[in-house]
């Protein structure tokens, strides 16, 4: 080849080079976006799930895409994380689905309901069961798009100053436990209360609230419930297992590299499995400690239960026949649900109830 033919064709490749470049580049942009969390900093399981997020997003990305994640007040109030990121004053948060339960209560689906799916079969019902898709074809109504990013397993039933034995116990009792427990415990007589997660306990000792609930022992072990109400109840009927989320603005969403789609879902999924990995594994050493400190648990009565349970129901049956959005997803639910709970009780429930009967502890 003569010389001009050879520096003809090194141009070319050169040039080729230089075309290409441009075309990588808006493949992979370099984008930093705000992640507001809705749980206190002091929590690391629940912030440290979108902590985690983050830093598994930066790495699957290779730093295109960077989450800089803020606590509750210092962009926007914990409660007010959904509604940044709706009218796209953030492009992110990490919160509870619940929170929007103002907007429509069909929001409390999504973190799980009362009496309904434990942790396990709640991800059955939105990975296997279309609830994942049907969520979003309602966020979407709220310009967002979620996705599972956490979960705490079955929770206590909360702190109260004095113990809650009957019925007539639960009437004038104020206290702070949000989404769809809150609307049930209010036909029975409680005033409930919507608090943020860092304003909650300054509540209880001052006295403006009687009771509260939180989370399970790991996570209200270190909130300090315990030195303001010696009174730990269970079972929280009403998070048997919720779901936090990763909302995105959902144009942000729709405008970003597929490759960044499957990234932010990869890291969601992840932080999914390890944040109920976490409690699973810290809980009972963390109800041991509180205990050892004077806390006096205790079980909801058989009464207060049935109660709360039958409310729940005609709660379910009165929404599905005004909210056709509730009406949707409650029918998907229950389309999964009965086969699910048959073989868990034939094969899971006794499994569980004889290791439980023989263990001691070890």
């Amino acid at each position: 080849m003569k010389r001009r033919e050879i520096l003809t064709a090194a141009a070319g490749v050169a040039a080729a080079s230089v075309m290409a470049r441009p075309a990588i580049a808006q493949g992979r942009p370099k984008l930093k976006w705000r992640m507001v969390s809705s749980f206190p900093k002091s929590l690391d399981t629940s912030f440290g799930a979108g902590v985690f997020l983050a830093k598994r997003v930066s790495e699957l990305t290779e730093g295109g895409l960077e989450l800089q994640v803020f606590a509750p007040g210092e962009i926007v109030g914990g409660l007010e994380a959904l509604d940044a990121v709706s009218n796209d004053t953030v492009e992110c948060c990490h919160s509870v689905s619940f929170y929007g339960l103002g907007k429509d209560i069909s929001f409390a689906v999504g973190s799980g309901l009362p009496f309904i799916f434990n942790a396990r079969q709640l991800q059955a019902w939105t990975f296997e069961g279309g609830g994942l898709n049907l969520m979003n074809e309602f966020y979407s109504g709220f310009n967002l798009w979620g996705h599972p990013c956490g979960n705490t397993g079955a929770q206590m039933g909360g702190w109260f100053r004095k113990e809650i034995a009957t019925l007539d116990d639960l009437k004038g009792l104020k206290m702070r436990i949000g989404a769809m427990g809150g609307q049930i415990l209010l036909r029975l007589g409680v005033v409930p209360q919507q608090i943020a997660g860092g304003d909650i306990y300054a509540a209880l000792e001052r006295g403006t609230i009687d009771a509260v609930e939180w989370s399970g022992a790991y996570d209200d072990e270190k909130l300090g419930f315990a030195r303001v109400a010696k009174y730990y109840y269970s079972p929280g009927w009403w998070e048997g297992g919720p779901m936090l989320h990763f909302f995105v603005n959902l144009k942000r969403w729709n405008d970003l590299p597929a490759s960044y789609q499957a990234a932010l879902t990869s890291a969601c999924h992840e932080a999914n499995n390890r944040m109920l990995a976490q409690l699973d594994a810290r809980n009972g050493a963390a109800l041991k400690r509180l205990v050892g400190t004077g806390v006096q648990l205790r079980l909801f009565s058989k009464e207060i239960l049935d109660a709360c349970y039958n409310e729940t129901m005609k709660l379910y049956d009165e929404l599905s026949a005004k909210n056709p959005k509730f009406a949707k997803l409650y029918a998907s639910i229950n389309a999964i649900r009965g086969d699910m709970l048959l073989y868990q009780r034939i094969a899971e429930l006794p499994y569980d109830s004889f290791v439980y009967s023989r263990s001691s502890g070890r």
